[in-house]
């Protein structure tokens, strides 16, 4: 597997640790958006896409963000559904990655192509006639 394309939209103008938005190609055949640049405390680094994780409302059944306290159909009260710690403690993660590297070895690989081609695009940005990339990711 090989990275054939990585895009990058920055973000201008934020006051948070989001720098950018990632696009990666594997093998002109594979793609992935909305790859996350993010300014950690040990620097950039790489957050995969991911997706808010969800319970139901115990009387419409309709989907609720985890943690909500009123249901977004009905308004009723949403009971607290998790009784054991175990429960509890899986709560606490609130997304879920949608895709990701199932070893070490490949998000490292991933990371610095993203964060490598970051800097190429921070650098190409300081040109007067510089023209962002495309990447049918919304902000």
């Amino acid at each position: 597997m090989e990275i054939s394309e990585t895009r990058v939209k920055l973000i201008g103008n934020r006051n948070d640790r989001l720098r950018a938005f990632s696009s990666v190609t594997f093998s002109n055949q594979f793609v992935i958006r909305d790859i996350k640049i993010i300014d950690g405390p040990n620097g950039l680094f790489v957050a995969m896409p991911s997706r808010k994780l969800t319970q139901r409302c115990q009387h419409c059944k309709s989907k609720n963000h985890l943690k909500a306290n009123f249901c977004n159909n009905c308004g009723k009260g949403i009971e607290d559904q998790h009784q054991n710690e175990a429960s509890q403690r899986a709560m606490e993660k609130l997304h879920a990655d949608i895709a990701h590297p199932i070893n070490a070895e490949t998000r490292k690989y991933i990371q610095r192509t993203v964060v490598d081609a970051f800097h190429k695009e921070m650098e190409a940005s300081k040109s007067a006639d510089y023209n962002p990339k495309y990447l049918d990711i919304e902000e």
